[in-house]
Order: structure tokens, then C-alpha cells, then sequence
């Protein structure tokens, strides 16, 4: 495991001594362990439960002796956390009829199916079956377009309702688009809810027209996609389910992005517990010298910082679309010992501190 890319979450209180990256790639600074668990603190987590879990046999809040932690066991606290602040489901909305572990198992149900048209009905029989008729979806296929909808669910009109529409839909978008391993271009994207002030900060998201007051809350697509083959396994759903929903909700690799770049991305990864990979094993991966890498990252207009860069930023944006996370679980899930430090980190990505591009992007405000 890679430890953490200390870069961007150095606070200024911290030494030069603290940046210094670990020569050892199998640890991290206990400092980011300990503002994980003082976030789990204010939720009233159960802490003991959580180490024990992780395999850890002291609690990190109540030692000053030990510096550093082992990457595992700091994996192992981060998606607890991360499960525990969120839920199990990863884009099915939540309500009366959904339990624990129930997308895990509808991912296994499907795995295997030859095509996407067989995944997504067997998606939508697996959810009629399991959940109550709010949360159904139905796949309606036209002549030469698909429409997967929530015909059934009637949310108020909310701020944090509207975004959860967008935010299930965009989950589903992007999920199928892993499944077939390529990203599904959508036509438009209809939302009951009334028109945002902000209405192209959701056509950002979809990347494509949105209409609003419509009747239902749905995408639509190409009906070619549906013949298209599932291109994941088993193992590469493990992985996919260990580091979900972040591989979710990360913006996918638009067409015109080059070959060499969703190559570099993916050898990147998606698990924020991990940190970056150093430049010189991203070439290796890739069967190139470094400088032969950078060479062609060049061509392309980027560097390596500035595609780690854009992976921090998609990450904080994907955290911070989540309505019930808090901008404080989203600095501890991205990394950040300090609250104030992201904030600047975010600033600078994006121009908008957190809290001004939650309310709007989706007129949210910050829960408690």
C-alpha cells in the first residue's frame, strides 16, 4: 500500500518535518487516524467497536507514543467510518425496505450477466423485490432510446430532496456505465423537482439537458448501449465494492480524454486510504520510463500533480454532493487533519470555498 500523499493536507501549524514523505510506503502519520476517530467521536460512533475491528489494540485518541500507524489498519478504519457516516447502499435511496448489505448483493446478483440489458432488468427485479414501491425503478425501452426512471418516488421539494434525486440517479448513470466499462452518454435528465437557481451546475453533473416539473425522476440514453457486454468480474467487483461508492462518483472519463490519461487514472486508483502511487511506479505500470511518461503527458497538456490535482477535486466534489455529509466528515474523509486546510485546498481547486459550492451547486446547506 501506498501511505498517504501528504502534499495537500498539510496544515500550518505542522513542520517542515511533517511533510516529509514516509520512506516506508506501509505507514501514515497517526494524525489522520485520529481525526477520523475524533469525527467518529462527535457522531457517538462505537469507537472500540471500530478498532477492534480494524485490528488495532490501542486507540489512537489516547496515545501520544506511537507516530505512525500501519496503511491497513488505516484503511480499515476509513471505510467504517465512511459506510457508518453514509449507508450501505450506495445510491439506492434509503427508506422503509432497505437493509444493510443490499446493493452488495443485487452486485453479485448481476455480475454475471452477458449484457447491460440483462443486468439492469435483473437490477430492477431485484429492487422490486427487495424494496418497498417508492424506491422501484423501471427500465422502459423505446425504439431507439432507454429511459431508467423512479416513476414512483415523490420527494419533497427540499433542497436536500432535489439533490438526492440528482445524486441516486447519477449513481445508477455511473454504475452501469462501470458495469460495461464504458461511459454512457446521456441525452437528458428529467427531475420532478422545480428549476435550480443554478441549472448548469446539473447539466455539469450529467453532462447533458436537464428538464425540471417533470413527471418523473429519470435518465435517458442510447438503446445501443443495452447490447454492449459486462466487461467486470467477480475480482474486479471486490475491488470495486471496497473503495464504493467514491469509483461512483468521481466524474468518468469523458470521451475525449486520451488513452494515455485514463490509463494513467487508472493506475491511480480510486482508494483515497492509499494515497497516490510515486510517478516512477505509475511508469512501470504503464511499461515506460519516467521520463518517457512525462514526455507524453506533456504532449497531452498535463502533468502528474495536475492529474493528482483533479483526482483530490473530484473526489471533494463527489463527498461534498452527498447532503448528509457534513463539510467536516468530507476534510476527514478526504484526508485533512485540519477543517481549515481543506478549505483552502478547495478553494484554490475550485474558486468556491466548501460551504459556497454546496449551496450552489445544490442550494444545500451544511448538516450538522
Amino acid at each position: 500500500m501506498q501511505a498517504l500523499d501528504e502534499s495537500h493536507k498539510v496544515t500550518g501549524s505542522e513542520s517542515k518535518k511533517d511533510k516529509v514523505k514516509l520512506e516506508s510506503s506501509s505507514y501514515v502519520p497517526v494524525r489522520f487516524v485520529k481525526s477520523l476517530l475524533r469525527l467518529a467521536e462527535k457522531r457517538r460512533f462505537d469507537i472500540p467497536n471500530i478498532l477492534l475491528n480494524a485490528g488495532l489494540d490501542f486507540n489512537p485518541l489516547h496515545s501520544q507514543a506511537q507516530t505512525h500507524i500501519s496503511a491497513i489498519h488505516y484503511s480499515r478504519i476509513y471505510q467504517q467510518i465512511l459506510v457508518l457516516l453514509q449507508d450501505d447502499n450506495f445510491g439506492i435511496p434509503s427508506g422503509k425496505g432497505v437493509s444493510a448489505g443490499a446493493f452488495k448483493m443485487l452486485c453479485y446478483s448481476i455480475i454475471h450477466c452477458t449484457t447491460l440489458e440483462k443486468a439492469i432488468r435483473r437490477t430492477c427485479e431485484f429492487i422490486r423485490v427487495f424494496y418497498d414501491a417508492e424506491l422501484h425503478i423501471v427500465l422502459k425501452i423505446n425504439e431507439n432510446s432507454v429511459t431508467l426512471s423512479y416513476p414512483y418516488i415523490k420527494l419533497n421539494n427540499s433542497s436536500k430532496a432535489k439533490a438526492g434525486e440528482a445524486y441516486g440517479l447519477a449513481l445508477w448513470h455511473r454504475f452501469f456505465s462501470w458495469l460495461i466499462a464504458k461511459p454512457i452518454d446521456l441525452k437528458v435528465v428529467r427531475l420532478l423537482s422545480a428549476q435550480s437557481p443554478n441549472p448548469q451546475n446539473y447539466q455539469h453533473l450529467f453532462g447533458c439537458p436537464i428538464v425540471f416539473n417533470a413527471s418523473e425522476n429519470g435518465i435517458e440514453f442510447e438503446r445501443s448501449y443495452l447490447e454492449l457486454p459486462i466487461a467486470q468480474n467477480e475480482n474486479s467487483l471486490k475491488e470495486f465494492l471496497r473503495t464504493a461508492p467514491y469509483q461512483m462518483m468521481v466524474e468518468p472519463q469523458r470521451a475525449e480524454s486520451s488513452e494515455l490519461i485514463a490509463n494513467v487514472r487508472r493506475v491511480m486508483g480510486y482508494d483515497l486510504t492509499k494515497g497516490f502511487p510515486a510517478f516512477e511506479a505509475v511508469a512501470v505500470a504503464l511499461n515506460m520510463s519516467a521520463p518517457t511518461l512525462r514526455r507524453h503527458l506533456r504532449k497531452e497538456g498535463v502533468s502528474y500533480q495536475k492529474l493528482k490535482d483533479q483526482a483530490r477535486k473530484e473526489a471533494a466534489i463527489a463527498y461534498l454532493s452527498r447532503p448528509e455529509l457534513s463539510i467536516t466528515a468530507v476534510a476527514a474523509l478526504m484526508g485533512f487533519t485540519d477543517p481549515s486546510a481543506f478549505h483552502r485546498s478547495f478553494k484554490k481547486w475550485t474558486g468556491s470555498t466548501p460551504g459556497q459550492f454546496r449551496k450552489d451547486e445544490f442550494d444545500l446547506i451544511d448538516p450538522v
